[in-house]
């Protein structure tokens, strides 16, 4: 190296340094400056924040007319026939209904007032659950239930109904059967008439009572035993029309002697005799009937 430009060179140098040396003390100048600075200087009060407004509305605009809103309008009215329909505005989650009839105010709903049933007539009335039972009219006959007697239950249907006797051995032996009650048909010009046969009056109820007509009688008193009248056969013959029925060669019972009762003879072997012996008893219960039982059939 030249030794006259070593000086030039480390001139250079020596000012670089200093240029370099002269900025690193300005920044820390500056730096203290602004430091010093920010101690004195009063504290910045932070702006308060105030409540922010409400952004008032602004007030509406006066219509402005518009040719071409006035035809939209009438266009408008005219695709919609009279329906309450905003072509302009948006149906999103609407029902069909609430499309073509608009929205309209709801009603307040009133309270349900109990309806008041107008009464009903006379002829629509609801019938009474238990109907009057009917009355029957049909006669009753009581006969004895021993088998001693002449008229059994076995034989009653032959005797009263056909007017021929037929014993109650003969039944028996034919395979009769006794019945709990008969219905007979007595037999008249144009018509029959029933008449319901008995041999237990204990089953017989206050208004069956008044349907006796007859009695068959065998003599001793014990055969009334829990009739009504005390059981009295002297009051009851004056109620209830009596009749025994016997063997033509048979003596008269004591009892039947002296009662108020109508006695039927019959033979043991002329059974052509049976009619007429047996229409008597027709005969005197139609007369007892029409005096004291004119209420029922016969």
């Amino acid at each position: 190296m030249n030794k006259e430009r070593m000086p030039k060179i480390l001139m250079k140098i020596d000012h670089r340094k200093k240029t370099i040396f002269a900025k690193n003390i300005f920044a820390i100048l500056q730096s203290i400056k602004a430091r010093e600075e920010g101690r004195h200087r009063p504290p910045q009060q932070t702006p308060m924040m105030t409540p922010q407004a409400t952004p008032m509305r602004s007030a509406p605009q006066p219509a402005v007319y518009n040719r071409y809103d006035q035809e939209r309008f009438i266009r408008q009215k005219e695709e919609t026939e009279g329906f309450k329909i905003d072509t302009m505005g948006t149906y999103h989650g609407m029902t069909l209904k609430s499309v073509t009839e608009g929205t309209q105010p709801k009603k307040p709903v009133l309270p349900s007032q109990p309806s008041i049933q107008a009464p009903r007539p006379i002829s629509e009335a609801r019938p009474s659950a238990q109907p009057n039972k009917r009355i029957s009219r049909t006669p009753i006959i009581i006969i004895p239930a021993a088998t001693t007697s002449l008229i059994t239950m076995y034989n009653a249907k032959d005797v009263l109904q056909d007017l021929r006797f037929v014993s109650t051995e003969e039944k028996k032996l034919q395979g009769g059967k006794r019945d709990n009650e008969i219905l007979l048909q007595r037999r008249k010009e144009a018509f029959t008439v029933p008449y319901r046969i008995i041999d237990n009056p204990q089953k017989l109820t206050n208004a069956d009572w008044d349907r006796v007509v007859a009695v068959f009688v065998m003599g001793p008193a014990w055969q009334f035993k829990g009739w009504p009248w005390d059981g009295s056969p002297v009051e009851i013959f004056s109620k209830i029309c009596a009749f025994h029925v016997k063997y033509d060669e048979m003596k008269l019972d004591g009892n039947v002697a002296r009662w108020a009762v109508h006695v039927i003879e019959l033979s043991r072997t002329k059974r052509h005799l049976d009619r007429a012996a047996l229409m008597v008893f027709w005969e005197k219960l139609d007369k007892h009937m029409i005096k004291n039982k004119p209420h029922l059939r016969f």
